[in-house]
Formats: structure tokens, sequence, C-alpha cells
């Protein structure tokens, strides 16, 4: 039995972790390109793409 819930702990170890790289690379991709600004309490960020 200790041999199946190895198998099942692996297996939600490694859908966690390609659910976190799809959910980063889509995060990724969706970055608008060109300028960004940013206007906050610590003052004026600019950031090119």
């Amino acid at each position: 039995m200790n041999n199946k819930n190895s198998l099942y702990l692996l297996l939600g170890i490694f859908l966690a972790v390609i659910l976190g790289m799809a959910y980063y690379i889509y995060q990724e991709q969706s970055k608008p390109s060109g300028i960004e600004l940013k206007l906050n309490e610590d003052g004026i960020s600019v950031e090119g793409n």
C-alpha cells in the first residue's frame, strides 16, 4: 500500500509543477509588449519589454 501512496504523491507533485509552469508561461505570453510605466508610492518605474 505504501508503494501506491508514493506513486500518487509523485504524480500529484508532477501535476502541480506542470500546472505552475503552464500558468507562468501564460502570464509571460500575455504581457503587453513595448514600454510599461508604473506609478506608485516608490515613484515612477519605466520598463521596456
